[in-house]
């Protein structure tokens, strides 16, 4: 007789995984593969997620960390999470064919950042320090202009150059409430200081932490589909446990999910990171399945209708 497998309802987070950011990112790789041949360079991982990144290597994209790690006579794409100034800028000096995928939402971003510098502000940035998105951001400004704020307690810390004449700006994938709490003590020490018009953590991130807070009062355990070094995704954990749900764990692939950590779990959460595929979703699915009578229920807070163009170089003929 087949052993009984318990039962378990997973609990699927929606919206989850792609962002209109990362499919645009990722549809530009493949587009200039299509128009000028393997290989193509791709400064910096194109989205953060070892599996997209191993699919489009297989297709002939080369990632590389550097501009210098490309030769001159093969297009370089730079990444969704956007680049300094100087990068585009040594690419023209060298005579190079590139693309820009940098995220439109990132790049509303470091407009705004230009605007305030040309009225004259000094910026401050909430942010992670060495993300690619913060040093992008930040490299669109001469050195100095841009003073970055990890936490509330940073806050205190920094001396800008006129207390009045300051605006702020946040890297897209943030934790909402936290973001809010830095926010208020910025405005709380420097009541003049301007802030954007609209939120700049992007629609993506916002949908899918709402999305897990909806989750979470269902569940025993949470798993979050996505890289370690994806900031989303991490921040999607956090909320996890932020809302109750003490196991709240980061997970690559359905081979690296803890059976024995969840044993005794009666429901489960799982959503993806803004740059992990639906792929690694029914993988997870269906690794529960093999070990649960799994009942499926959808949580959706939102639906998303985002479409980003890709630049007209690749829509044209070679």
């Amino acid at each position: 007789m087949e052993h009984q497998k318990p039962p378990l309802t997973l609990y699927l987070a929606a919206p989850r995984g792609f962002c209109a950011g990362v499919d645009r990112a990722i549809k530009i790789v493949e587009m200039a593969l299509q128009k000028w041949g393997a290989p193509v360079f791709v400064r910096h991982e194109i989205v953060h997620n070892k599996f997209v990144v191993d699919s489009l290597k297989a297709k002939g994209a080369v990632f590389v960390e550097e501009l210098d790690d490309c030769p001159t006579d093969r297009p370089v794409i730079f990444s969704a999470h956007g680049v300094p100034k100087s990068v585009p800028a040594e690419a023209q000096r060298r005579q190079m064919v590139y693309v820009d995928a940098t995220c439109p939402l990132v790049s509303k971003v470091h407009v705004e950042a230009e605007r305030h510098h040309a009225d004259g502000l000094q910026m401050v940035m909430i942010g992670h320090a060495g993300h690619p998105e913060v040093l992008g951001t930040m490299g669109q400004l001469p050195e100095g202009e841009v003073i970055l704020v990890e936490t509330e307690a940073d806050v205190g810390t920094i001396a800008p150059r006129d207390a009045d004449r300051l605006a702020f700006i946040t890297q897209t994938t943030l934790s909402v409430d936290d973001t809010a709490a830095i926010v208020a003590a910025l405005k709380a020490r420097f009541p003049a200081i301007v802030g954007p018009a609209k939120e700049d953590i992007c629609y993506a991130t916002t949908n899918r932490q709402a999305a897990v807070k909806a989750v979470a009062p269902k569940i025993d355990a949470l798993l979050v589909i996505g890289a370690e070094n994806s900031s989303n995704s991490k921040r999607l954990v956090e909320v996890g446990r932020a809302e109750g749900c003490a196991y709240s764990q980061l997970v690559m692939r359905a081979d690296q999910i803890d059976w024995r950590a969840i044993d005794g779990a009666r429901a489960v959460g799982v959503t993806a990171g803004a740059s992990a595929p639906e792929v690694l979703v029914n993988e997870v699915v269906d690794a529960f399945r093999a070990r649960f009578d799994v009942t499926l229920e959808v949580v959706e807070t939102a639906v998303e209708n985002v479409e980003f163009k890709v630049p007209r170089v690749l829509r044209e003929p070679a």
